[in-house]
C-alpha cells in the first residue's frame, strides 16, 4: 500500500513536469512573424503611405486655413464694429464742434450792437435765391417773433439788408447786393455822402460822389442814418475800385461789402419799438416763393 502511494505521487509529479515542459516548449518555439506581409500588402503600404501622409498634411493645412479664416472673419467684424464706432464718435465730435461754433457766433451776435437802441431778434438763414446772387435771403423768424417790414438786418461784420416780405414764421431779406436796395451812406474818413446800390459780382457801387472828392481804395463806407430804415454807423463795405472818367461830374466807385454772403448763416434783425406804420416796398425781380407761407 505504501508503495502504491509512492508510485502515485511520482506519477503526479512526473505529469506536472511533462505539462510544464510542453508549455515551455510551446512558448519557446512560438514564431512571432514580425514581417509576415505578402508582396501585394507591402506594395499597397508603399503606395498608400505617402497618400495617407499627404492626406494628414492636407487635413492639418485645411484645419489651419479654416482657423485662420475664422480668425480673419472675426477680426474683420470687430474692425467693422470699431470703424462704425469711430465714425459715430467722429460725427458726435463734429456735431459738438459745430454746436460750439454756432453758440459762439450766436453769443457774439447777441452781444453785438449794444449801442444800437433797438430790440434785436436773432435768426438763421434757411434759403436764398441762388439764381440771383444772394440778393434775397430767407430767415426762420417772422411776424410772430416781432419782425416788422423794413426792419434792418445786420451781422457782426456789417449790413445785410432789410425785411421786405413777411409771413408769420418767415421773412425775406432784400440784401444790399440788390440794385433796388438804396442806402444813404458816408465815407468814414472824409464824411463824403453818397448812395450805395447793389451791383453784379457780389459788389456794390457808391453813386453820386463828386469828382472833386479825394477818396481812396480801402476807405470804409458806413450808413448815414438819414433814411427811415438803417441806423447810423453800420458798416457797409470798403472801396475796392475808383474810376474817374475824363467826362462827367461824378466818380464810379466800387464797394466790396463787409458781409461775406457766401458764409452767412445767422443774422440779427433790429426792431424799433412801436414800429408799425405802413411802408411802400420797392419792386424787385428777386423771388424765393418756394417756401410755403411767404406772401
Amino acid at each position: 500500500m505504501k508503495n502504491l502511494n509512492f508510485d502515485s505521487s511520482r506519477w503526479v509529479l512526473l505529469n506536472n513536469i511533462l505539462v510544464g515542459a510542453i508549455a515551455l516548449y510551446g512558448v519557446a518555439n512560438h514564431n512571432y512573424k514580425v514581417n509576415d506581409l505578402s508582396v501585394f500588402q507591402k506594395m499597397m503600404i508603399e503606395v498608400l503611405a505617402p497618400l495617407q501622409r499627404g492626406t494628414m498634411s492636407l487635413k492639418e493645412s485645411l484645419a489651419y486655413t479654416i482657423d485662420h479664416y475664422v480668425t480673419i472673419v472675426n477680426t474683420s467684424k470687430e474692425n467693422e464694429k470699431l470703424r462704425k464706432k469711430m465714425v459715430s464718435l467722429e460725427n458726435q465730435i463734429f456735431s459738438l464742434t459745430e454746436v460750439k461754433k454756432e453758440n459762439e457766433r450766436l453769443k457774439q451776435l447777441l452781444q453785438f450792437g449794444k449801442e444800437i437802441p433797438r430790440e434785436k431778434v436773432l435768426a438763421q438763414i434757411v434759403s436764398w435765391d441762388s439764381s440771383n446772387e444772394f440778393k434775397v435771403l430767407r430767415i426762420n423768424k417772422g411776424s410772430v417773433d416781432g419782425l416788422k417790414l423794413m426792419a434792418p438786418v445786420i451781422t457782426m461784420t456789417g449790413l445785410v439788408g432789410y425785411v421786405y416780405r413777411l409771413s408769420p414764421n418767415y421773412a425775406d431779406i432784400l440784401t444790399i447786393l440788390d440794385q433796388n436796395n438804396r442806402i444813404d451812406a458816408i465815407v468814414a474818413r472824409t464824411r463824403t455822402h453818397g448812395i450805395v446800390e447793389g451791383h453784379s459780382g457780389f459788389k456794390c457801387r457808391l453813386k453820386y460822389v463828386s469828382r472833386t472828392e479825394k477818396l481812396q481804395v480801402d476807405d470804409e463806407i458806413i450808413t448815414a442814418g438819414l433814411g427811415e430804415i438803417y441806423p447810423k454807423g453800420i458798416r457797409v463795405g470798403r472801396i475796392s475800385k475808383i474810376d474817374k472818367e475824363n467826362f462827367g461830374i461824378t466818380q464810379k466807385i466800387e464797394i466790396t461789402p463787409s458781409v461775406n454772403f457766401h458764409k452767412l448763416e445767422e443774422v440779427v434783425v433790429l426792431i424799433e419799438n412801436g414800429q408799425t406804420k405802413e411802408v411802400k416796398l420797392p419792386q424787385t425781380s428777386s423771388s424765393i416763393d418756394d417756401v410755403e407761407g411767404v406772401k
